[in-house]
């Protein structure tokens, strides 16, 4: 027992006593550190100075729509004693479809002083009637729309006036993870309510509430009724508008996403000059860099080209499959999610230059953008069994083009075979797949392939499953 009691003695003297404090490199704070209290007798900590000027810039937004129902045409209906009696006619009198009245509340910010309001466009979509209320006016405005872009979620609307007070927009590339930040709105129809919490993230995107994601995600509340409302940082200006939450209850659980308002003026510009807007296309299609293709570059981000449309402007640009695209005018791009957000906030004719990698060397030119409808699909390639790194490949042909589901002008190497022991079929690579590319070569049959493809030696794979087109390392 006393051998034992030595034993862990001997331990702990040998961990607390210093011996081992050579292995590990801890870093400790300053223990003498000055606490400072952030309110006192003296003073109260407050932003209301800040939010005074901003409340009537945030508005309340009432709509009514007509929406026919199916049901019972009786005044009775809804009534639980009465329904008893009537829910169970099978006569076509009972179950003719009425009209009913749809109301609902949403918020909105005044961004110009002669009346221009942004919101968002489910909060007026399909609205017969408008009002807006803003805090302190006694008498709502009528309001109509000017124009909306159901892809973002965002819409225009306009109240007869001068002198409104427009708030002050915010640069929202500029926004950091960890600012304080206000949401302002009028949820529950409660009347105008202002929350606290700070950016949780940026860029969030595959969220799946629109098409076309960008969103700035907070922890302040954003509730039923704030949905068009603002999103304001500690100084006042807009760096958002908020428009969903992802919650299981409906209420709020502190993950709240606002559009930023650089995507946010940049539609409203165009759907008030235009009543639409109209979504600019640069003709690349586009995925992110993985941990092994980084190597090929010698960059862990940017949005990699996995293929180039005919007669596009990535085209003229001189764009081939395998770029890797860092650089939208002076905005570094991160993944492919942001090369696409950064393109589709723009207008067509919008000259934009583009920095791109290929074979590690920088490249860059200007271009002009276009719209999507003057991009046509790439389709510039033709079409014995080869074996290589466990794929069997075979021709495409048009009885395959057609099984698949793929144009007939689609070009490539079909993967009729993947060996499930295999480093492929590891990278996900399945039965079906087509081998469009090696490194910078096409391929437009198995003579094609044969001559790029490398047996020792790792290369970057392209590989188009369905519409879409992806990369490897193999």
């Amino acid at each position: 027992m006393k051998k034992i009691f030595l034993l862990n003695f001997l331990i702990s003297s040998l961990l607390y006593g210093g011996l081992f404090d050579k292995k590990f490199d801890f870093q400790y704070a300053d223990s003498t550190m000055e606490r400072k209290a952030p309110v006192s007798e003296q003073f109260i900590l407050s932003y209301s100075n800040v939010l005074e000027k901003i409340r009537t810039s945030v508005v309340n937004i009432s709509t009514k729509k007509s929406v026919k129902t199916g049901g019972y045409a009786n005044p009775f209906f809804g009534d639980p004693f009465f329904e008893q009696f009537f829910k169970n006619f099978a006569n076509p009198q009972f179950n003719l479809p009425t009209d009913r009245v749809q109301s609902s509340l949403g918020s909105g910010v005044i961004v110009s002083k002669n009346g221009y309001i942004v919101t968002n466009h489910h909060v007026v979509d399909g609205a017969d009637e408008i009002k807006v209320s803003i805090p302190g006016v006694r008498t709502p405005y009528d309001a109509k729309i000017i124009g909306t872009d159901k892809k973002s979620d965002i819409a225009v609307i306009k109240i007869k006036g001068e002198n409104f007070n427009a708030i002050k927009l915010y640069n929202s590339d500029r926004v950091k993870v960890g600012d304080i930040v206000f949401a302002l709105g009028n949820p529950f129809g409660v009347g105008e309510t202002i929350t606290q919490g700070i950016i949780s993230a940026t860029r969030r995107s595959s969220v799946g509430i629109v098409e076309h994601e960008n969103f700035i995600q907070t922890d302040a509340s954003i509730n039923p009724g704030n949905s068009g409302g603002a999103l304001v940082n500690s100084a006042g200006y807009l760096v958002g508008i908020n428009s969903a939450i992802i919650s299981k209850t409906g209420g709020n659980v502190g993950i709240g996403f606002a559009i930023p308002s650089n995507m946010v003026i940049n539609i409203a510009k165009s759907l008030i000059n235009n009543g639409k807007f109209t979504r600019a296309y640069l003709g690349v299609g586009i995925s992110d860099i993985t941990k092994d293709l980084s190597q090929f570059y010698g960059k862990s981000s940017g949005a990699l080209v996995t293929g180039v449309a005919k007669a596009s402007p990535a085209q003229k640009l001189g764009l081939k499959r395998g770029d890797l695209i860092i650089k939208v005018n002076d905005k570094d791009i991160d993944s492919a999610t942001d090369l696409r957000n950064t393109i589709i906030s723009l207008t067509p004719e919008t000259r934009v230059s583009i920095t791109y990698l290929r074979d590690k060397k920088e490249l860059q030119g200007v271009i002009t953008l276009k719209e999507q409808k003057d991009i046509k699909t790439n389709t510039s390639n033709k079409s014995t069994s080869y074996k290589y790194k466990g794929l069997t490949l075979d021709p495409l042909t048009d009885v395959i083009r057609k099984s698949l589901g793929v144009s007939k002008k689609t070009v490539g190497v079909l993967i009729s075979k993947v060996d499930p022991k295999s480093k492929a079929a590891k990278l996900g690579i399945k039965q079906g797949d087509i081998i469009v590319q090696i490194g910078y070569n096409e391929i437009s049959s198995l003579k094609a392939f044969k001559k790029y493809a490398k047996n020792n030696k790792k290369q970057r794979v392209f590989i188009k499953r369905q519409n879409g087109v992806f990369a490897v390392v193999l």
